[in-house]
């Protein structure tokens, strides 16, 4: 199966290196000089990594045939796909590829229904989980440790468990400041009612 494992960005320098935007947790074996790599658009491929190295903290790739910025400049935007055996796994426990991902039923603990991952942001800090609710409108989720409590294959669902505001309605949330500002003026207006008790 096609697995996206990057995103040409721009071109460095004039020998026709170019950085490329990571979207795989295994850059070390999806990007590393000798692979062969599809394209989208497919006339710009297949491209072959000649070298690679880190500069900055950026990823900078050369592909065979590519001497120049010229060259370069003309993969800018151009997705980088790999071949991956389905049943392939990540070589660290508790990694994932996107296809295992997409389309997982989303749950809290106690089995409430939040929505199904429909799509996985790669982002430098974080990845993110793009549910779709039944109602259709969407939530994102971040994919930490802190709020992705098991990922569950078999049953096809990921459990999570959301801090407050996460995936809360804005009416909900209004709603519980009414609660609490309405709670508040009503023991204000208790303290009140004893004061004026114990000045009789």
């Amino acid at each position: 199966m096609e697995l996206v494992v990057a995103r040409v960005g721009r071109a460095h320098g004039i020998k026709g290196e170019v950085t490329v935007e990571v979207r795989t947790d295994e850059p070390e074996l999806r990007l590393s000089p000798g692979a062969v790599l599809r394209t989208d658009p497919a006339s710009a491929g297949p491209l072959t990594i000649e070298t690679g190295r880190v500069h900055s903290g950026r990823l900078l790739l050369r592909f065979e045939g590519v001497k120049d910025r010229t060259a370069a400049e003309g993969l800018r935007n151009t997705l980088l796909i790999a071949d991956v055996d389905p049943a392939e796994l990540p070589e660290e426990e508790d990694e994932y590829y996107d296809h295992q991902l997409m389309d997982l039923d989303v749950v809290l603990e106690d089995g409430t229904e939040i929505g199904r991952i429909t799509e996985i942001s790669h982002l430098p800090s974080q990845d993110l989980f793009i549910v779709e609710r039944p109602d259709g409108t969407e939530v994102m989720i971040p994919f930490v440790e802190e709020i992705v409590a098991e990922i569950d294959l078999e049953e096809q669902r990921c459990v999570i468990t959301p801090p407050p505001g996460l995936i809360d309605d804005h009416a909900e949330i209004a709603s519980a400041r009414d609660a609490e500002a309405d709670g508040a003026a009503a023991d204000a207006a208790k303290a009140g009612d004893e004061k004026s008790g114990d000045d009789a």
